[in-house]
């Protein structure tokens, strides 16, 4: 796992590269690749590499060129098809000078140009710059395991890296916000699409490759998430419950390549509890796992990942996080996330990666599971409420049905009226308005209390769900369920996984997902709906694969989600982190909240109401504006 970095000057443009610059550009990225380091400079185009060593380690440098001395690559990932690749390239003639999987990405680039990326199997970013045409080429793993962000300049210029940070350090991209992005940010976590919320600065999306050429670039989708089988099959549940099982174990098999120490995050949820169960079937020692929790009751799993580690006799070890750890660390983790950080559990998951890093260099994690399974409770509540909303928008009057809402909101405030709120009885029958906008972060209605009147003005034609709604539009699954997954496939596990990257690599730790092996998915996604979400069984292909495998209290728990008790934590002892970075008046100065909304939100949450996830959502733009767009120093930033 490595950092990756360039910047590409058309011939038209005055500008030139200063090596010194450009090397403080690259070490921006030290933390991703602490082992060594590169550097390609010719005129108009520098690329740059940070390495952590994992396969090869002796060999396998970057920037790498190819034998005729025409292409330069630098490369961040693993393709786990690395072994069968190479076997193919050499019976077809093609010598190695290493063993790493840099080269036979630079190798299949040679013989595929931008449909490279069709032939690897794991996740990558890369760069390939061509010598004699002096075009760039970047390319994306299918699922953006792997970040690569880019900005192009008005003259042309394009520069790119696996960490936005790099970007704005050449000095060529200021840091500003996007305040067009803010309705996206509010509503859905992090912004969705390509757009950042730093202007001028987008991430190439998975599954696509951007080619630039003297300062035009295109960009191409190469891959994409299809649902329809392709054939009907008949085969028994319990036959593809088998097939299952037998393509993950696979999956996981493929990404124990490391000529490395490794082990395994274990949260005691089915997901991670699976690949120890596997791994530790693959492997011959101990596998070493690593697990975090907090001193609160409500947000500590141990004793679930002690039941594991015991049934797999696994190499266990644990990490207890502090509140006064968890803020302490906070604005240092948003410097590394480059954007606010969208869930608390990034916190948590950096110590178990500080944890991890003093045993092994990689760990297999459980990401992927929920979004490709139906792992979410809120895609059974979604799908009962459409099911029971249409019928209800068909029978009833329109008059009536503005009644019972409006009953609805005159009830006093309780847990039963907020939950009745959020069903058909009080919204349309939409996905819109029963998934998207229902599980939002800060709603449509909350964000035009929340944001400063002007601000809200400029911002009325922004639709936070767009992206989401396009994407929607544009999938082949048929099924309601399906066409939600393909969603949060594309949107919330991307963030998921820049959560996964950013914390672990901060780390200097490479962590692999087995869930998400592409041709797994791919044939995931063709399963029947009744394999995946089963009455109120989530992710029922997988309970059923692992019956026999996994200790029956780790299959018959419920979803926690790596808890974290910042509401409890922002209610009481801690209420002086929201004082400064929410209430401030260096915080309510930007004028993007209407300063009375935020005050209101704050005390209804101090009164007992729960609004954890919003005050978590505005405590981190706030640190973010500090750290990333001002330049405070995050190690200057005290919380409490």
């Amino acid at each position: 796992m490595c950092g990756i970095c360039g910047i590409v000057i058309p011939d038209s443009s005055s500008r030139s590269i200063d090596d010194s610059a450009f090397t403080r550009l690259r070490d921006t990225l030290a933390h991703r690749g602490p082992d060594g380091f590169g550097t390609f400079i010719e005129p108009g185009v520098a690329l740059g590499h940070r390495r952590l060593s994992i396969v090869d380690v002796s060999h396998g440098q970057q920037p790498m060129t190819s034998a005729d001395d025409a292409l330069v690559l630098v490369y961040n990932g693993e393709v786990f098809n690395h072994p069968t690749l190479m076997a193919q390239l050499q019976q077809d003639g093609v010598r190695y000078r290493t063993h790493c999987d840099t080269e036979t990405v630079l190798h299949v680039f040679e013989r595929r140009g931008e449909a490279a990326p069709e032939e690897l199997r794991g996740m990558f970013a890369y760069a390939v710059w061509d010598k004699r045409t002096r075009t760039l080429t970047l390319a994306r793993d299918r699922f953006g395991v792997k970040p690569l962000y880019y900005a192009l300049l008005p003259d042309g210029t394009l520069v790119f890296g696996s960490e936005m940070k790099a970007i704005v350090a050449s000095g060529l991209v200021r840091a500003s916000l996007r305040e067009d992005a803010l309705p996206d940010y509010l509503a859905n976590h992090a912004t969705s699409g390509e757009g950042t919320l730093l202007a001028g600065i987008k991430r190439l999306l998975p599954g696509h490759t951007l080619v630039w050429r003297d300062g035009e670039i295109r960009t191409r989708r190469y891959w994409d998430l299809r649902f329809e089988a392709k054939a009907e099959d008949t085969r028994s549940d319990a036959e593809l419950i088998t097939e299952y099982r037998e393509r993950l174990r696979e999956a996981v098999r493929l990404r124990l390549m490391a000529d490395v120490p490794l082990g395994a995050f274990l949260s005691g949820g089915i997901d991670s509890a699976t690949i120890t169960a596997l791994m530790s079937q693959l492997v011959d020692e101990p596998i070493k796992t690593f697990s975090v929790g907090f001193a609160e009751r409500e947000a500590n799993e141990l004793s679930y990942a002690r039941i594991v580690a015991k049934a797999y006799k696994t190499d266990h070890h644990e990490v207890v996080v502090t509140p006064e750890q968890f803020f302490g660390a906070l604005p240092t983790l948003v410097w590394h996330e480059d954007e606010p950080l969208a869930h608390p559990s990034s916190v948590a998951l950096n110590f178990v990666s500080r944890l991890a890093a003093e045993r092994v260099k990689v760990v297999l994690t459980g990401e992927g599971s929920d979004e490709t399974l139906a792992g979410y409770g809120r895609y059974k509540k979604t799908i009962l409420n459409m099911r029971l909303g249409g019928a209800y928008q068909s029978a009833t009057p329109a008059p009536l049905r503005s009644l019972v809402r409006s009953g609805l909101e005159a009830l006093p405030a309780s847990r039963t009226r907020q939950r009745a709120l959020r069903t058909f009885l009080a919204r349309p029958a939409t996905l819109e308005a029963l998934y998207l906008d229902n599980f939002a972060v800060f709603s449509r209605e909350q964000q035009a209390g929340l944001l400063a009147p002007t601000l809200r003005a400029r911002l009325a034609s922004e639709d936070p769900y767009a992206t989401a709604m396009a994407l929607m539009a544009g999938s082949d699954a048929r099924s309601l369920l399906d066409r939600l997954l393909y969603v949060d496939t594309k949107t919330y596990l991307h963030e998921l996984l820049m959560k996964q990257d950013q914390m672990s690599m901060a780390a200097s730790i490479e962590s692999r997902v087995p869930f998400l092996d592409h041709p797994l998915v791919e044939w995931t996604a063709t399963l029947p709906e009744r394999l995946k979400l089963r009455g109120g069984t989530t992710k029922f292909i997988l309970r059923e694969a692992m019956r026999d495998v996994l200790p029956p209290e780790i299959l018959s728990r419920g979803k926690m989600g790596f808890p974290v008790p910042i509401g409890s934590w922002l209610r009481g002892p801690y209420r002086a982190v929201v004082d400064e970075l929410v209430l401030s008046p260096r915080a309510l100065e930007r004028r993007l909240f209407d300063p009375e909304s935020i005050r209101a939100l704050v005390r209804r949450h101090q009164a007992g109401e729960d609004h954890a996830e919003r005050l978590w959502s505005l405590v981190n733009l706030e640190i973010w504006h500090r750290v990333v767009v001002e330049g405070e120093p995050a190690e200057s930033l005290r919380l409490l």
